[in-house]
């Protein structure tokens, strides 16, 4: 959140996703529940005791940032260089992808985040989300009911949709 008011979301999180800086002390991130969710949270000096009694804990950590690292290298992609259509269906296909990893036949999901959420975390306006959504849904790329519940038929065309063939 910078000082006048605006805010920029910089990722999204799923189950079973890891929040926080486990070798740290404090983290500079603030964290908004999008959704109804159940958080399990754990003291420092507990993370730090489980990692020195598994080993294969600091592994699986390791792993989980690197994929973060990478997820935000393909963000930058998507809000540096992609056109509005193809932000709109990035996002749309993080999703479906995070909601049904084994789909690739489609998917239906409740959008987690208001259009004015997702403006901000594409770095557009509420107006070209809602043109560009509905540009998807009369190309047939998605089905929306009540403007939050979306069916994805075809995961591959979301895919190419979102310029990542």
């Amino acid at each position: 959140m910078m000082a006048d008011g605006r805010q920029q979301i910089v990722g999204l999180q799923f189950a079973p996703d890891f929040l926080g800086r486990p070798f740290s002390r404090e983290s500079s991130l603030t964290a908004e529940a999008a959704t109804t969710t159940e958080i399990c949270a754990f003291p420092r000096a507990a993370i730090e005791r489980m990692i020195a009694d598994t080993p294969g804990l600091e592994h699986k950590l390791y792993g989980q940032s690197l994929k973060e690292l990478d997820e935000a290298r393909d963000w930058m992609l998507t809000l540096g260089r992609k056109t509005a259509r193809e932000k709109v269906a990035s996002f749309l296909h993080l999703i479906a992808t995070h909601i049904d990893p084994e789909a690739d036949d489609g998917c239906t999901f409740d959008l987690p985040l208001s259009r004015a959420d997702i403006a901000d975390f594409l770095g557009l306006t509420i107006e070209t989300v809602s043109r560009q959504m509905t540009k998807l849904r009369k190309d047939r790329v998605i089905l929306v009911e009540n403007n939050r519940h979306v069916t994805v038929p075809d995961i591959e065309r979301l895919n190419e949709a979102a310029g990542n063939d």
